[in-house]
């Protein structure tokens, strides 16, 4: 990888940028019943380009959260009874003022999680608008069912009619990682809004810029006061306290498998409905007849993208023994070429990871795995949060950069010889998010794609989804689905009715 210069300077920001930054200077980022406040602490969100601080967002206390939860509560009777047009109406404005604001929003994703401008301005700022468009389209499909029953002791004369109705299941407390800020964002908010919900949303501590700006776009879009309101702070004191909460219906959250096993516990008191979205350590598979031209960028892709904070990066590769080298010499190369640097430079190809801190875990199991034998092509850490590509060879199953999340752009590549092999060492992971197949061969493609166990599995492509698609896992990867109707359908209720008439 082409490593940046050190130390690395930050790029002019636009105004509106500058001008979002400037209204939060005082630390107004709770938005509680449609008025934006501070909290008594604060906590810094810091540029992981360069360790320079941002900003400060308020640090939310239980009392905030308390008033967040009522202010939801309180406004759920007048939003569940909003005609589902009006709702509708309003998701398509929150689309249309993302897309209006998609550079500016850009840079605050960027400035805040890392990620080359690009990345946000061309991928995931669109994809977040895709959300609030697909959903506001569901929002006028929501639909029970009659039901022609076998009941037969009704009173004499009578007859009996029975049907179903979808109801919105309360309020909703959605909790996002710092990975992708926005569209995870949206993931939540657009399919809770449109079944009726209202939300309590907290963002990561590391990256709620781009959640505070959308929450403005939301209320000039029409979003009623207390239909949405914003907690900012720690995970271990705002989200805890948010995830215990009594009034809270419904956890929606995603992040690490060790912080869902926390919120199944917090959940416990009211057997509130909870859905996860978790880690995952995806396989990467090629088989001997892939169209490597397009198998070796792709695979690196699925690691290197987003510098391998994607719960989905393809963090396994396996390639079948005869290509093995071939693919790797293919991928090592395609690293090397990478740009690093800032992720407000228009060169940049890869930026930093989000904090120094995430920096120092990943560059620690690169080098665990050295000193366990492996062998490691890249992987270097530099400044703040800096860690160049890794492919890492040489390791066997038991070893932790095989088995843990690294959550970095670290690459685990083992060869295989037979499409049994490969299934069985592609299953043997706590994790079941999704997977990839590289191959010319549909009944391969076919026969690996049932046998594999994952949310997903793409074919000859990775990491490719949209709103209509349902995106979720296996195993220890996670509850639900996000996206899709079946996204709409976890934050709905069934409720049965039965009449004599």
């Amino acid at each position: 990888m082409k490593e940046p210069l050190m130390p690395i300077a930050r790029p002019a920001l636009s105004a509106a940028a500058e001008a979002f930054l400037d209204r939060r200077a005082r630390g107004e980022g709770l938005l509680i019943h449609g008025t934006w406040s501070a909290a008594a602490a604060t906590l810094a969100t810091l540029d992981p380009a360069t360790g320079h601080e941002n900003g400060v967002v308020p640090r939310a206390a239980a009392s905030d959260v308390d008033a967040a939860v009522a202010a939801a509560r309180a406004a759920f009777p007048a939003w569940r009874a909003t005609t589902p047009a009006k709702r509708a109406r309003i998701l398509w404005a929150i689309a249309d003022l993302i897309e209006a604001h998609i550079d500016e929003l850009a840079e605050l994703e960027t400035l805040d999680q890392g990620k080359p401008l690009f990345v946000g301005r061309w991928a995931e700022i669109p994809g977040a608008a895709g959300q609030f468009r697909f959903f506001a389209g569901q929002a006028q499909a929501i639909t029970g069912d009659t039901i022609q029953s076998s009941i037969d002791y009704q009173p004499a004369g009578k007859q009996m009619a029975t049907w179903t109705l979808r109801e919105p299941v309360g309020v909703v407390a959605a909790i996002v990682p710092w990975n992708s800020p926005l569209v995870l964002t949206a993931m939540k908010l657009a399919p809770a809004l449109a079944a009726g919900c209202t939300i309590v949303l907290k963002p990561a501590e590391d990256t709620s810029l781009s959640a505070l700006r959308l929450g403005e776009l939301m209320i000039e879009a029409g979003v009623p006061a207390g239909v949405l309101n914003i907690v900012t702070g720690y995970g271990h004191e705002t989200g805890a306290a948010l995830a215990a909460h009594r009034h809270v219906d419904k956890v929606a959250f995603t992040g690490s498998t060790a912080t869902g096993r926390a919120i199944l516990d917090a959940a416990k008191g009211n057997l509130k409905r909870v859905s996860l979205e978790l880690g995952g350590k995806s396989p990467a598979i090629v088989l001997p007849d892939a169209d490597l031209s397009l198998a070796i960028p792709g695979v690196a892709n699925a690691i290197f993208f987003n510098a391998g904070q994607v719960c989905i990066a393809g963090s396994r590769l396996y390639v079948h023994r005869s290509i093995h080298d071939q693919v790797i010499e293919g991928v090592a190369a395609y690293a090397k070429g990478l740009i690093s640097g800032h992720g407000l430079d228009q060169a940049t190809q890869m930026g930093p990871l989000v904090s120094a801190k995430q920096a120092e875990r990943v560059a620690g199991f690169v080098a665990d795995a050295k000193a366990a034998g492996a062998t490691v092509i890249g992987g270097e850490r530099s400044g703040h949060a800096f860690v160049s590509p890794a492919i890492v060879t040489d390791v066997k199953p038991e070893m932790p950069i095989v088995r843990e999340e690294v959550f970095g752009p670290v690459l685990v590549a083992q060869p295989y010889d037979d499409l049994e092999e490969v299934t069985a060492a592609a299953n043997d992971s706590d994790y079941g998010l999704a997977a990839s197949i590289w191959t010319e061969s549909l009944s391969s493609a076919h026969r690996l794609s049932g046998a594999l166990q994952a949310g997903t599995v793409w074919i000859n492509c990775h990491a490719m989804y949209d709103a209509s698609l349902p995106i979720g896992g296996l195993k220890q990867s996670g509850w639900g689905r996000d996206s899709g109707q079946q996204a709409l359908d976890s934050y709905l209720e069934w409720k049965t009715v039965c009449a004599v008439i």
